[in-house]
């Protein structure tokens, strides 16, 4: 879901930008407009994430599975392990990809729970000669999410932030490197934000396409090829949304009542229920199912005919799913509980 204040800017600007009298989809990447657009872009987003000058922001293509490889690639350093906590799929996509380029140790998994919790970290199976360490901050298929950075022990820590990066303040500085694709609270699907110490840039392997290559993206201004233009324009605007709506501090504190209305809703009913542990759950993707089996079509079949829509649950785990991202309003939250008391009160 988009701003529908961005929403409307860019209708209003898709024929006519800043008086260019064409779309900025139509203005070079190369030209001085577009060149302050996508500084600002930076700025703005080092802003509401207080990003230290040590570290260089990309503006990349190929989401976060294009980072799957290109992290092992830029960040091995001659070494030839590197370590991933596994909490669902997208942690075993990571690790998937990884294992092309070194030896994946997997330090943690949830697997026992069917990736229902995050084992705590006094039990990870540390291992120190890795060159990184990796976790996914938000599965968004599982529901879990890491509510705290774990301690690296020293190692560069890395951290697939796709789903809740921009969702509550975060302190940069703990990490190597975080990646995001910008789909879930950045803008549209089309481009991939990675914020790397500099200190890690440089050491790319052999084999590393040039594209995948954080040092020479970074001296390229992310310009190495042309970027998604469109996409880099509408992130933009979402940035200056939410340092308009009062930064990361105010989008966290709704971000916050909307999972807790919508996690009360489910837990005081005997109709809905969602298997994650609550101290592991996530403010993104809230997944949940019905007791009694068959309902299911029913249910989103209703919903959708009161504007409730995109609830289903992803095909691996079935059920339903709600993905509150930023720029959900609590109203919307709010009507889906609605919903949900109406829907038991007549089927349960």
């Amino acid at each position: 879901m988009l701003p529908a204040a961005v929403l409307q800017q860019a209708r209003d600007e898709i024929l006519d930008w800043q008086g260019s009298l064409m779309s900025v989809m139509e203005v070079s990447h190369r030209s001085a407009p577009y060149q302050s657009l996508a500084q600002k872009a930076e700025a703005d987003l080092r802003q509401l994430l207080s990003v230290p000058s040590e570290y260089q922001v990309l503006f990349l293509q190929g989401g976060a599975t294009g980072q799957f490889a290109a992290i092992p690639m830029n960040l091995l350093r001659k070494r030839t392990k590197v370590a991933y906590v596994n909490t669902g799929i997208w942690s075993q996509k990571a690790m998937a990809e990884a294992q092309h380029f070194a030896k994946v140790v997997e330090v943690a998994s949830g697997a026992s729970s069917g990736f229902c919790h995050i084992p705590a970290e006094q039990d990870w199976h540390r291992d120190e000669g890795s060159a990184y360490l990796h976790y996914t901050s938000n599965e968004t298929i599982g529901g879990v999410e890491f509510h705290s950075i774990p301690d690296s022990l020293g190692i560069p820590l890395v951290s697939d932030m796709s789903s809740d990066l921009l969702s509550r303040p975060l302190d940069v500085s703990r990490f190597g490197l975080i990646y995001a694709g910008a789909q879930k609270n950045m803008g549209p699907a089309g481009v991939t934000v990675v914020i790397v110490r500099e200190d890690l840039l440089g050491s790319a392997i052999r084999e590393t396409p040039s594209i995948l290559n954080y040092s020479l993206q970074a001296a390229e201004k992310s310009m190495l090829n042309t970027p998604p233009t469109y996409a880099w324009y509408l992130l933009g605007l979402v940035l200056e949304w939410l340092i308009q709506q009062g930064g990361l501090e105010a989008i966290a504190e709704v971000n916050q009542e909307k999972a807790e209305t919508l996690y009360r809703a489910i837990d005081d009913s005997s109709f809905f229920h969602n298997p994650v542990v609550p101290s592991c759950r996530s403010q993104m993707n809230i997944p949940f199912a019905i007791t009694p089996p068959g309902l299911e079509s029913s249910f989103l079949l209703e919903a959708k005919k009161v504007g409730l829509v995109n609830l289903e649950g992803h095909r691996s785990v079935g059920g339903f799913r709600a993905s509150i991202y930023n720029a959900m309003p609590l109203s919307g939250v709010k009507a889906l509980v609605d919903f949900m008391v109406d829907f038991e009160r007549r089927y349960g």
